[in-house]
């Protein structure tokens, strides 16, 4: 089968479009021809050696739609011919892939293969850190950071889905408040113009927010406390800037305010059983139009490196999607 290998850490340049074995399955694993997979920032970190403890040479990809070709003896839930969304074992940049049965969720008929195998990472991520995570209430007001991409424009959706009163959003670029703006946020703030904590105190009136969603860190993750309302809640679920903020504990106990953190990776390696219930709520906001995936770009399989070259620019908006050639 055709693959994307990545043979060293760092540039694109590592980056081959090569022949590989078709991989094998274990008991409790699916084989899945790879329909559309999905080009992740943490693709990114993962090909600098940033993220992870991966081996060289690897496949990248977190996450990727198909349909299933092979069952493994032990599998009970799924069988051969279903369209499927999947988080793969070892990378999804290829025409096959592996994965565990838990890790692999069959899709209405209705959903299609772009948009499932685009929306398993920030949906899935989006649910979690608002419905189970901050434990999002009706009402609530929600700060989202990076609110143009593709978490960034899921999350505002989800959000306003699960009973949010107010949305607002943060991007580094001006050019970027459209975009969401267009996934249905109240506000948008350019945080390298403006004090954007400043700012969000003047649209609450003084309150600041109830839930603050970060995957900046550093200096925003601390400024961020100053717009966090009593009782709010700050999910922090990356570090895009390369550093992460400093709290002080002062900062939490009489405000009953807490700082949260959550990462899906993990969460699909040490509790895969709970992202079950999240795929049907996510299927059924998808289904029900409360949901939309924006796709900002499609690149063939072999063109995956311009992809990646495209996430670096910080010029995407929405999902970047990589497609099989025999599709």
């Amino acid at each position: 089968m055709k693959a994307i290998i990545v043979e060293q850490f760092g540039s694109i340049e590592n980056m081959k479009y090569v022949d590989v074995e078709i991989p094998s399955i274990r008991p409790k694993q699916v084989l899945i021809r790879v329909m559309v997979t999905s080009v992740n920032f943490a693709d990114v970190k993962t090909r600098y050696g940033n993220k992870g403890q991966g081996k060289l040479p690897f496949i990248p990809g977190l996450e990727a739609s198909g349909i299933i070709e092979q069952v493994g003896d032990e599998v009970t839930s799924l069988s051969v011919g279903q369209r499927v969304l999947a988080f793969p074992q070892n990378g999804s940049y290829a025409e096959y892939m592996a994965a565990d049965e838990n890790l692999t969720f069959a899709i209405p008929d209705s959903i299609s293969f772009e948009v499932a195998g685009s929306c398993g990472i920030v949906t899935f991520l989006s649910y979690k850190l608002l419905a189970d995570v901050a434990k999002i209430q009706v009402g609530e007001q929600v700060l989202i950071h990076s609110a143009s991409g593709g978490v960034g424009t899921t999350a505002i959706q989800v959000a306003k889905a699960l009973g949010a009163k107010t949305v607002i959003g943060t991007v580094g670029n001006n050019s970027k408040i459209s975009v969401a703006l267009d996934a249905g946020a109240d506000a948008v703030i350019c945080y390298t113009n403006e004090n954007f904590s400043q700012k969000v105190n003047e649209l609450t009136h003084g309150k600041g927010v109830n839930i603050i969603l970060d995957s900046i860190g550093g200096k925003i993750s601390e400024q961020s406390m100053n717009c966090l309302s009593k009782y709010g809640r700050l999910v922090v679920f990356g570090n895009s800037s390369g550093a992460y903020g400093q709290f002080q504990t002062s900062e939490l106990h009489s405000s009953c305010r807490s700082v949260l953190g959550f990462s899906l990776g993990t969460t699909r390696k040490e509790q895969p059983e709970v992202l079950r219930d999240t795929s049907l709520q996510v299927f059924r906001m998808l289904e029900n139009g409360q949901v939309t995936i924006k796709i900002s770009q499609k690149f063939s399989l072999k063109d995956a490196p311009l992809a990646h070259q495209f996430i670096e620019s910080r010029n995407s908006t929405g999902k970047v999607l990589l497609y099989m050639e025999n599709t």
